[in-house]
């Protein structure tokens, strides 16, 4: 079934030598529309040179793409690894010039830098020394994060957007559109059991907002955010956490997935009621 929903444009700013961490943040990206977009009413659209630009004469490459692509794009991703980039007029690569321009216009731009094992062979001396003088100078400007995998990087992203979406003014509710199931801000938190405050919490943590319920032979599993919440196997325990689970599906701050009653999503409205949750 159709739905409205805003594309916000998101810029993949990287050197050569990030390949696959440019294949990873658009999957990233597509796993959160898949799971999230027709709830938040928003549709994340990765963007690259490499993809969005077209040719044209009369500019220098860099200005043309940014008038093409950077100009267009609400949330900037930028990798670094071994390399800085190729240097325009003005900065020490296109890649620094996207990431200064779109942070001019108080856009969100978020940093990482690869700790990834390299051949030294492979790396060439200017443009290291180049890109440790720009992760220097980014230490006094803001916050980025450093990874030494690409799995390490995947999951790191990924709670990264997560966080970004919920917080960051930009992504809240967009204009022209109703937004669903949105607390009021003059709403007062709603009366939740400790363990329900405790669950909500945990699953907006969660890299993914899922709640698993696994029963077996040996007794119940509750977890999420990479916790177990059932202590022991004592079904007075167990019965106090799946009645959380019962009151917050009840109250639609999770949602069921499957058919076998275990897995559970946490909702937008379930969020923003984590949000307000100090445990």
């Amino acid at each position: 079934m159709s739905y409205e929903a805003k594309v916000f444009n998101v810029m993949i700013a990287s050197p050569g030598d990030v390949l696959s961490e440019r294949a990873i943040i658009r999957d990233v990206l597509y796993e959160w529309n898949a799971v999230h977009s027709e709830a938040r009413n928003i549709v994340l659209l990765p963007v690259g040179w490499e993809t969005h630009s077209s040719p044209e004469m009369g500019a220098q490459a860099q200005e043309i793409i940014n008038n093409q692509v950077l100009d267009r794009c609400d949330l900037l991703i930028g990798v670094f690894w071994t390399r800085i980039g190729t240097p325009t007029t003005e900065y020490a690569s296109g890649t620094v010039e996207e990431i200064e321009q779109h942070i001019k216009l108080n856009k969100p731009a978020m940093l990482y830098f690869s700790s990834q094992p390299v051949a030294l062979d492979t790396v060439e001396p200017e443009q290291y020394v180049q890109l440790k003088s720009f992760r220097e100078s980014c230490q006094c400007r803001g916050l980025y994060e450093s990874y030494d995998s690409h799995s390490s990087f995947k999951d790191k992203f990924y709670r990264h957007l997560q966080l970004k979406l919920n917080q960051h003014a930009l992504f809240q509710t967009a204009p022209n559109f109703s937004p669903i199931n949105v607390v009021p801000s003059k709403t007062p938190l709603p009366q939740l059991s400790d363990e329900s405050r405790t669950l909500i919490k945990e699953a907006s943590l969660d890299p993914h907002g899922i709640v698993i319920r696994l029963r077996h032979l040996g007794g119940t599993n509750i977890q999420t955010n990479k916790k177990n919440f059932i202590e022991s196997n004592e079904r007075r325990d167990v019965a106090r956490w799946e009645a959380a689970i019962d009151e917050l599906v009840s109250m639609d701050l999770l949602a069921e997935r499957g058919y076998k009653n275990e897995i559970f999503e946490i909702t937008n409205l379930g969020y923003q009621v984590a949000d307000m949750i100090v445990l």
